[in-house]
């Protein structure tokens, strides 16, 4: 039995990874951590995603529980990430990280955890998008320079960070594929007189509303066709159960960065 812990455990994300948790037969719910002064700290985290009374109070004390858990599952912000990531070193803990939003410095300080635990990261859990991701590839290649690219992308209006994790990560794609450079070819929205088109750049569109989960389209857009390749999530268990599969597959691995890639062997 694998012992994982959730942070963030009383936000959508941490009660649907509660949930997949209580339905899983290999692993348990460990641990459940929140921020220090959260109104949840102290609830049972199974009451409080509505799965019934499971024994693990929600904390936020990471350190003092360190021993209830094998791998810590993150859907938070940036810098509590870095926070745990720091205790993981420390006690040896594997890390499944769904955070997004980190700048360079950020993200190659969180890499180096890598050197010490097994790491799993990935800008989105669901395994649709991460076969979206492959079949964006094969799409640019074969199209090549033929066409104008786009980004598009749609969330939740709680969602902080635009655009998305996924979105950003699309666009890397699209960048690896037709040798582009993704930080000097991207374009975040347009406004006012913009001229014709530079067939060379990346376009993002982002937009925020209502509980839309996430929806994501690439669009090629050429002379007389338009290909889109769209991925729409309609429930968050899609990425938790993607989680969940990353804690099996970075359970007892040495250290390294993982990611979903590698575990569905794109």
């Amino acid at each position: 039995m694998i012992n994982v812990a959730v942070t963030g455990a009383s936000g959508r994300m941490g009660k649907t990874l509660v949930q997949a948790l209580n339905d899983a037969e290999d692993l348990r719910l460990g641990a459940a951590f929140e921020a220090p002064g959260h109104e949840s700290v102290g609830t049972d985290a199974g009451d409080l995603a509505g799965v019934g009374n499971l024994g693990v109070a929600i904390s936020d004390d990471i350190t003092s529980q360190a021993e209830q858990f094998d791998v810590v599952i993150d859907f938070t912000v940036p810098a509590a990430t870095l926070a745990l990531a720091s205790i993981c070193r420390a006690n040896g803990k594997g890390m499944v990280v769904g955070t997004t939003g980190f700048t360079d410095e950020e993200l190659a300080e969180l890499h180096g955890a890598a050197d010490d635990i097994a790491l799993f990261m990935a800008p989105n859990m669901s395994v649709g998008v991460n076969l979206t991701f492959k079949l964006i590839e094969i799409a640019a290649k074969a199209l090549g320079d033929s066409v104008d690219v786009e980004v598009m992308e749609v969330h939740h209006r709680h969602k902080i960070d635009a655009p998305s994790g996924t979105a950003v990560r699309m666009g890397e794609v699209l960048a690896d594929a037709l040798d582009r450079d993704l930080e000097s070819d991207a374009i975040y929205g347009r406004q006012g007189i913009t001229g014709a088109r530079n067939r060379k750049t990346i376009g993002f569109s982002t937009l925020r509303g209502g509980d839309i989960v996430g929806e994501h389209t690439v669009m090629f857009a050429g002379e007389g066709e338009r290909i889109e390749i769209t991925h729409r999530a309609g429930s968050r268990m899609n990425f938790a159960q993607g989680a969940l599969r990353a804690v099996r597959h970075i359970h007892e691995e040495p250290p390294g960065l993982y990611d979903m890639q590698q575990l569905l062997d794109l």
